[in-house]
């Protein structure tokens, strides 16, 4: 349910949709600490999967280029369209230290379009900083992340977005989506940024999504902060709108899909703490389940508890499981406490009270918190595997965090003071056994849970 390649940590990636379901193109490297992404991403890792949840690694498409090119450090993330002659065109970014760190944007043609068979088009990048725009030297430099769409409406031609830092804008400010257009996916045409807010210091991830009405969506990941930031426009040559953050922080570099009912679903990655402890840096993580898409006409876009995961959920169970997923029902609570017994750390709370809501262990400072509008009116969900706490209010992601405890021994919940009953369902195992470090498990399992 919570995926990373075997004895690896997961990165951005790119989803296709193919007739046998979907595959994953994805960054990987060893979960080192200190970590050096210009050093360790040397190569992507494919997955499949019939139903978006379970995925079965398939392997390497794809790494980098000999030494002396302009990607022989590290490949980085990637953007897929069909390509004119048939097949598959991916725009990626190359990574090299001939300079220090050097990023741009190449492109890899295959006949096929399963995430296979990928060929270098051309032995030089398809786009690059330019001076006039965007800053290239040793100290702020940004070229990465492309996104490629074609733009019938506003430019009229291809259109790719990259993670670039503007050239008129101070150090820590500079984030910005930059700008190439092209008739024929070869030849680009570098221009002026797309948006450049003036207050964030990294723009990463760019995606493009269809507004239900015909416009665009942009959604752009905001580091160090890491959160997804939403942008709205009629035309993507027209004016941006700016949406504000459309989840929590902790889901970043999102990628959007249509599952197996028509519905649009956001998959995104998950950070997870080296050492596997509430004390480790946070570093690479995992892909995680999917969100469905949400863009009702009354609410900002957000994520919210997709129905699909429901088929991966067992039958309730009359004991604590730690891998489960927690429903209470609720109308309108002042106070809701929800507790799962642990002894080590100790016990982790998740608290709806006026106004906030609130993870983290009995006594200490919280793990996370979120701001809510008004008191649930319906449920709280909570979705634990392994280290991963996302919190559901009234089906909408609020919280997405980590504890690192043992297995829960124990589930209470009171919900202004009285005594509720909250149905726990444990997640379904996946049927491939693992035991390598990158198995999303709590640290004590029974065989029921595994393999989450």
């Amino acid at each position: 349910m919570y995926y990373a390649p075997p004895g690896l940590c997961l990165n951005d990636f790119s989803v296709l949709a193919t007739p046998d379901g979907w595959r994953l193109l994805h960054l990987q490297a060893p979960p080192l600490e200190p970590f050096d992404a210009a050093v360790l991403e040397t190569s992507y890792g494919l997955a499949h999967s019939t139903d978006l949840v379970n995925w079965q690694p398939l392997g390497s498409p794809f790494g980098i280029g000999r030494p002396g090119a302009f990607d022989d450090s590290a490949v980085w993330t990637m953007s897929q369209v069909p390509w004119p002659e048939g097949g598959s065109a991916m725009f990626y970014t190359g990574v090299t230290n001939r300079p220090r760190h050097r990023q741009t944007v190449g492109l890899a043609v295959s006949p096929r379009a399963d995430g296979t068979g990928w060929l270098r088009r051309q032995g030089r990048p398809v786009t690059e900083p330019d001076p006039r725009w965007y800053r290239d030297d040793q100290t702020l430099t940004g070229w990465r992340d492309p996104f490629v769409v074609h733009d019938p409406d506003g430019f009229g031609c291809w259109v790719m977005l990259v993670c670039a830092q503007a050239e008129h804008l101070a150090p820590g400010r500079a984030g910005c989506v930059a700008l190439a257009l092209s008739d024929d996916l070869e030849h680009w045409q570098v221009q002026p940024p797309l948006i450049a807010p003036g207050d964030i210091d990294e723009l990463e991830c760019p995606v493009l999504e269809r507004t239900p009405d015909g416009g665009w969506y942009l959604l752009g990941s905001i580091g160090p902060q890491h959160y997804i930031h939403g942008w709205y426009a009629e035309k993507l040559n027209g004016t941006w709108h700016d949406l504000g953050p459309i989840g929590p922080a902790g889901p970043y570099a999102p990628r959007l899909t249509t599952d197996a009912g028509g519905r649009r679903v956001i998959l995104h990655t998950l950070q997870r703490r080296h050492d596997l402890t509430d004390a480790g840096v946070l570093g690479r993580g995992v892909l995680a389940p999917p969100k469905l898409w949400n863009t009702a006409p009354d609410a900002t876009p957000h994520l919210t508890w997709w129905p699909g995961l429901e088929d991966h959920l067992d039958q309730p169970a009359d004991i604590p499981v730690h891998n489960a997923c927690t429903l209470l029902e609720v109308d309108h609570p002042e106070l809701v406490e929800l507790e799962y017994e642990h002894r080590e750390p100790g016990p982790l709370t998740v608290t709806l009270a006026p106004g906030q809501a609130t993870v983290g262990y009995r006594g200490r400072s919280p793990l996370a918190t979120a701001a809510l509008q008004h008191p649930a009116e319906r449920s709280l969900r909570i979705l634990r595997a392994g280290e991963y706490v996302e919190v559901f209010v009234d089906d909408k992601l609020v919280i997405s965090t980590l504890a690192y405890t043992d297995t829960c021994s124990n589930i209470t919940a009171r919900v202004d003071g009285h005594h509720a009953s909250p149905r726990i369902q444990p997640i379904a195992s996946s049927g491939t056994p693992r035991d390598d470090r990158s198995t999303i498990t709590s640290a004590h399992t029974t065989a029921r849970e595994k393999n989450v």
